[in-house]
């Protein structure tokens, strides 16, 4: 008998010891799962109201918001100011006209439902240039995330003349 057969023959019987636990073991059950449970959003059960008075853009983008009247409910004022300041507003035909904008938000509690008015209070400004209010928050959070690299030094710095090499002696 060979060393393989040899080998093959003692892996075959320390197997076959194990075979009948195997065939009396049952198969294991699919373990029950939990569905995903999100958590419920506590809706106001008043009505909330919230306006703005915003400067607009020629592309129709928010450029700031100059003024606004907020409602007791805090969360509704910060969900309300951040989304105006991502607004575009424009026609339906896609043009936008630079002025002065009211924005108004009503949540109403039978339906859970939020609406937004938008009213031109004045046309024209001198902020029709201006980059919009989103697009300067993402600048700035792209200045956080890479902050500022030092300056290397100049090719003056480090370029100087080499020793001369002299050979040992």
């Amino acid at each position: 008998m060979t060393t393989l057969q040899r080998a093959s023959a003692l892996a075959l019987l320390l197997l076959l010891p194990c075979v009948p636990a195997f065939a009396a073991t049952p198969a294991p059950h699919a373990a029950a799962k939990k569905p995903i449970v999100l958590p419920t959003p506590h809706l106001s059960k008043v009505k909330l109201h919230t306006e703005f008075v915003v400067e607009v853009n020629k592309l129709g983008q928010v450029v700031r918001v100059k003024s606004g009247k907020s409602c007791p409910n805090l969360t509704f004022n910060a969900q309300t100011y951040g989304n105006v300041l991502q607004t575009w507003i424009r026609h339906p035909d896609g043009t936008a006209e630079v002025g002065l904008y009211k924005v108004t938000y009503d949540y109403n509690p039978h339906g859970a439902m939020v609406t937004r008015h938008v009213e031109l209070l004045k046309a024209g400004g001198d902020w029709g240039s201006m980059r919009g209010a989103a697009n300067q928050m993402v600048d700035e959070a792209h200045q956080e995330d890479h902050p500022k690299q030092p300056a290397l030094p100049g090719l003056q710095n480090i370029l100087h003349a080499t020793p001369t090499p002299h050979p040992h002696r």
